[in-house]
């Protein structure tokens, strides 16, 4: 009953049986076989079909709201009482920070906490966050800013600094200030909420927007334009410091934080991993 209504949650979020069977590695019609035992069950009709498009009917969406409040205690106190006994850390991290700086900072967790075992979840940040309130991930170190109505505690372990890459790495004529289009991340990324007021500052228009800062950056490196990326980025694909344009001090960098339950967050070894991780941040 648990996966069925897990399930129905999914295509509630997601609005495809494809998306949904990506999401949770099972066949579209084990999906629907989940959805039709639902629906026989309640003897209700919870979804109808929009072409390709899902959408749930009243009755769906009541069982949706009262569930997953529910499903995500149960969750969280199986990742209580199972990881927590085993010494395990199970973590959604941003794909942009795993990618370039996370695995030195993790590395080096790992070696001041021995014995501490970790399982990784490599999401973008949006994705992170929504497991985290589900009860899926016991800690998520990502950008963005969770909705001040849940119970997660977010807490900032680093101001990462942007940095412009301009275009082919060739030099431009640029003071931060002046008018200057960039491709950068795109609106529902978790970054773009904590940039977009420094860009509109500095007089930075976004004329191209991409899901990944690393493919920002390959573009504005091959030449089709100026990126604007997390300065790991640059620095993880070999783009040499003089090459790039700084803005520090000018106030655009990207937040990243630590976020876990309240319930979570307090528990010894979430806490030692947590205080670790702040430490290290800046030194990585």
């Amino acid at each position: 009953m648990i996966e069925n209504l897990e399930t129905l949650i999914s295509l509630y979020k997601e609005g495809t049986m494809m998306e949904v069977s990506t999401e949770l590695k099972v066949s579209q019609s084990a999906v629907s076989k989940r959805i039709a035992n639902l629906e026989n069950y309640y003897d209700r009709k919870l979804i109808e079909r929009h072409g390709r498009r899902v959408v749930l009917t009243s009755h769906g969406k009541r069982l949706v709201e009262r569930v997953t409040p529910l499903l995500s205690e149960l969750r969280s106190v199986f990742l209580e009482d199972h990881a927590l006994r085993k010494g395990q850390i199970i973590l959604g991290v941003s794909e942009a920070i795993l990618a370039s700086w996370g695995p030195r900072l993790f590395s080096e967790a790992g070696r001041r906490l021995p014995g501490l075992e970790f399982e990784f979840h490599a999401q973008r940040s949006p994705v992170v966050l929504d497991r985290l309130r589900s009860g899926e991930y016991m800690v998520g170190i990502c950008t963005g800013t969770p909705d001040a109505d849940t119970d997660l505690v977010s807490e900032v372990i680093r101001e990462e600094p942007m940095v412009i890459l301009p275009a082919g790495l060739e030099q431009i004529p640029y003071r931060p200030g002046d008018a200057l289009s960039v491709i950068t991340i795109e609106s529902r990324s978790g970054a773009w909420a904590s940039i977009e007021e420094a860009m509109n500052r500095l007089q930075l228009q976004r004329s191209v927007s991409l899901e990944s800062f690393f493919s920002v950056a390959q573009m504005a490196i091959a030449g089709f334009g100026h990126g604007l990326v997390p300065a790991g980025v640059a620095r993880t694909l070999g783009v040499k410091d003089e090459d790039v344009i700084h803005l520090v001090g000018y106030g655009i960098t990207r937040p990243v934080r630590f976020v876990a339950r309240k319930s979570m967050f307090s528990q010894e070894l979430v806490r030692s991993f947590y205080e670790e991780v702040r430490a290290l941040a800046l030194a990585v």
